[in-house]
């Protein structure tokens, strides 16, 4: 529980909250602006017994919530684990009475991105998950059965991991050029495309010291921290190669894209969750 909150939400400040999260998350996802801060002013006026770190802690939570459903989040508020059984059955229940919202989600993650040769994506610090990891529940809840994961409906999309690759081949070529490697600019590979997805990376690179850059390229419309997913073979060279692997995590890639990298084995600088298992007869 947020230091801000000594006693927890009611179910009536909880529906509030949930029903200004849910505003802005219809208008990211069509594309429209929203101010947060002016948003945080307006629920305040309704909750005056919240502060607006309050306020701010609990629209983090939200998003929490969301990426457990399988679904994106308002990419302004960073995911925060510790809540209320109440905020999960507030979301669970406002997603269920939302058709148009879920229309929209579906849309998006299985609609075909064209790629924009024009386009070089921003290369930020990788975000801060001390906090949104910590947890004070026994147990987290899931995408619950029958329901669809849109996070990993996005990452099947084809389309939007092409996307994402040439941006990143594009910026690895550029990289290795300005800093004076003209000839290792001119070697680097979209290897997933010349030789096949199996090698578990997607782009051969290079350090400006000639060492070879594995790198594996994962890329999402939503925000930084949505989730992505990982094959055994990745995960494999990731152990295998841990000094030359690189996953470049492109996010908001079509709005503003950006990446961030993490560098060596995925076990280690990744929460690894196994999201479904090859089964055989017995």
């Amino acid at each position: 529980m947020n230091s801000d909150d000594p006693i927890d939400w009611t179910h009536h400040e909880v529906e509030v909250i949930v029903e200004d999260y849910f505003t802005m998350l219809a208008k990211e996802l069509r594309g429209a602006s929203y101010n947060k801060a002016e948003h945080n002013r307006n629920v305040r006026l309704l909750l005056p017994n919240r502060s607006r770190g309050s306020v701010e802690f609990k629209h983090q939570n939200i998003s929490a919530v969301l990426l457990e459903m399988g679904l994106p989040y308002v990419s302004g508020y960073k995911p925060r684990s510790n809540y209320q059984n109440l905020l999960v059955e507030a979301v669970e229940t406002k997603v269920g009475h939302n058709e148009r919202l879920i229309e929209r989600v579906s849309e998006l993650v299985e609609a075909r991105v064209v790629p924009n040769d024009s386009i070089v994506p921003s290369k930020v610090d990788r975000p801060d998950m001390s906090e949104s990891s910590k947890s004070d529940r026994a147990t987290t809840p899931r995408v619950r059965v029958g329901h669809r994961n849109y996070l990993e409906i996005e990452s099947r999309n084809r389309s939007i991991g092409l996307a994402g690759e040439e941006m990143i081949f594009r910026f690895e070529r550029i990289r290795l050029w300005n800093s004076g490697k003209r000839k290792l600019s001119e070697r680097v590979e979209h290897v997933s495309l010349s030789r096949g997805d199996g090698l578990g990376y997607d782009i051969a690179s290079f350090e400006t010291n000639g060492r070879e850059r594995l790198i594996e390229v994962k890329t999402t419309r939503f925000g930084p921290m949505t989730p992505f997913f990982a094959s055994r073979n990745e995960l494999s060279v990731s152990e295998r190669r841990p000094k030359e692997y690189k996953l470049y995590r492109v996010f908001s890639l079509t709005k503003q894209p950006r990446f961030f990298v993490l560098e060596g084995a995925l076990s280690a600088t990744c929460k690894l969750e196994p999201a479904n298992y090859s089964a055989t007869p017995a």
